[in-house]
């Protein structure tokens, strides 16, 4: 069997592994992200260009290791191991590991010992990112050793005859000097992979896959006003015409005037012949007095749902759902790993109810969300569009901790209008990937006109991303911040607290709920 022109990446539980998937994809070649279990017979039946283990917290002699068929290291297909990686490619090649003397976290300068197909171009004396505390004792002889740092003789090892690269660091993160050239070479002078993945290409073949999937039936899209489901309705459009009907869901949990706004904007500007529904009663009665985040998702997920089908009823029948699902959705609401944890539920992720009639399409399930801002610039969609910051489907319930009611959603309503319009007014609103804000469930005392108050604190939190699977917090300027905290305290009846979080995703999330 021929080999399919993507790489295949082993998940086994690192942090970084989809930024592996992306720095390949930003090479112009697809990858995809599978667990580890399933590797050897995908592997198989495939034929993928290349395969890339991830890193891991587990260490490859523990007990229940995760681990992958030994026969995919005799598959001739070029492995790259990466921290974990390295180890289970050394392991399955007999190679022992043990726990290291000194673990090696943080920076460390890598030192090329002999020419290496994988090095090249990377220069000496780099810095890159590791994180290990095991090591591999020695090597069989047709392992060679091609880079090391002063903690670790075996950083790069190689068997160039049987296709198998590993490294003790992290390529794929941006600490790592070099590092997004060793993965070019791997993809394309080791892999020898074509640069074929594009988003103009994607477009043309995904529009001809709907068309002739839907043919004649009609499809119910679920529009947010989102970048995603946006872009959706117009790759649909493009597709299948008047059978798309996209509906918008008031549902009581929106930003400040956006139903009406977007509304507008869907049918005067993209021409889109959209269905609005107010059902804000309906998912605020049954959010009363709930508290749990994964309540609240699995909640909305079910109300949406029901909304749905009762559109259905006055205006179906439909045969297709579509919904803007995009791959971090589903790395965080599924184990990709199996030990691993799942982050948060999406109420757009693991399918419909089986009631319903309807097939799912997500044509954006593999997708980041740039990938998708790249497909929208293709349908030739305005960048107020395409520039939104992302807003989560159950909209402010999540930035509500603790139960949601009306008061507390107009109160942060107001705030985060505050906020977005300063960031516009301000010029920084394209600086940042996402900022809200989070209403607390905590009061605080304060002193307003000489009176003490006891009212609600709030948080700011602002981020700068790529993808949204890692994210800093993003360093607003001083200023930018008074004014804002200024605004909220003076103008927001029932806020006399700010705060801004200042934590990096990992190890938190970007939304706290």
């Amino acid at each position: 069997m021929s080999s399919k022109n993507y790489v295949l990446i082993l998940d086994f539980g690192s942090q970084y592994t989809k930024l592996i998937a992306r720095r390949v994809r930003e090479l112009g070649v697809f990858s995809e992200i599978v667990p580890f279990a399933k590797g050897y017979e995908k592997a198989r039946k495939e034929r993928p260009l290349g395969i890339v283990f991830s890193g891991g917290p587990s260490s490859v002699y523990a007990e229940n290791a995760p681990t992958v068929n030994p026969d995919i290291v005799s598959m001739g297909i070029p492995i790259l191991g990466i921290c974990y990686g390295l180890q289970l490619l050394a392991f399955l090649s007999g190679i022992r590991v043990n726990p290291a003397s000194e673990r090696e976290y943080g920076l460390a300068i890598l030192e090329k010992k002999v020419f290496s197909p994988l090095l090249k171009g990377v220069g000496n004396h780099n810095k890159v990112w590791m994180s290990h505390g095991d090591k591999i004792l020695d090597l069989p002889p047709d392992f060679s050793v091609t880079a090391c740092t002063a903690n670790c003789e075996y950083t790069v090892i190689e068997s160039s005859g049987r296709g198998l690269y590993g490294v003790q660091f992290h390529p794929e993160v941006v600490h790592s000097e070099g590092g997004n050239i060793l993965l070019k070479n791997f993809v394309f002078d080791i892999c020898q992979g074509t640069a074929d993945w594009s988003m103009k290409g994607f477009v043309e073949e995904e529009t001809m896959r709907l068309k002739q999937l839907i043919g004649d039936k009609r499809v119910i899209l679920g529009l947010s006003g989102g970048v995603d489901s946006t872009v959706l309705a117009l790759l649909l459009h493009k597709a299948i015409g008047d059978k798309l009907f996209p509906v918008f869901v008031d549902t009581g949990l929106l930003r400040k005037h956006e139903f009406s706004d977007l509304m507008l904007s869907f049918q005067k500007k993209l021409g889109l012949n959209v269905k609005g529904v107010d059902a804000s009663s309906l998912f605020l009665g049954r959010l009363k007095g709930v508290k749990s985040p994964e309540r609240k998702r699995k909640i909305i997920g079910k109300t949406f749902i029901d909304v749905f089908m009762q559109v259905e009823e006055e205006h179906g029948p439909f045969q297709f759902f579509a919904q803007g699902t995009l791959y971090p959705d589903v790395i965080e609401s599924v184990s990709v790993n199996g030990p691993s944890v799942t982050i948060k539920s999406h109420h757009n992720v693991g399918g419909l109810p089986k009631r319903l009639n309807w097939k799912l399409l997500e044509p954006f399930r593999e997708l980041f969300k740039d990938e998708v801002r790249l497909i929208g610039r293709e349908l030739g969609l305005d960048e107020e569009f395409i520039s939104r910051h992302p807003f989560p489907g159950p909209g402010l319930a999540v930035r509500i901790l603790g139960d949601v009611n009306p008061e507390k959603i107009a109160t942060l309503q107001e705030a985060d209008h505050i906020l977005i319009s300063e960031l516009k007014r301000q010029g920084l609103y394209d600086k940042t990937w996402q900022a809200f804000v989070v209403l607390l469930p905590v009061k605080s005392v304060g002193v307003m006109g000489d009176i003490r108050t006891y009212q609600n604190a709030v948080v700011i939190r602002m981020v700068e991303s790529v993808d949204g699977m890692t994210a800093d917090w993003f360093w607003a300027p001083h200023a930018f911040l008074q004014s804002v905290a200024n605004r909220m305290v003076n103008e927001v009846k029932g806020i006399n607290r700010v705060t801004y979080d200042i934590t990096s995703k990992p190890p938190g999330t970007i939304e706290w709920e």
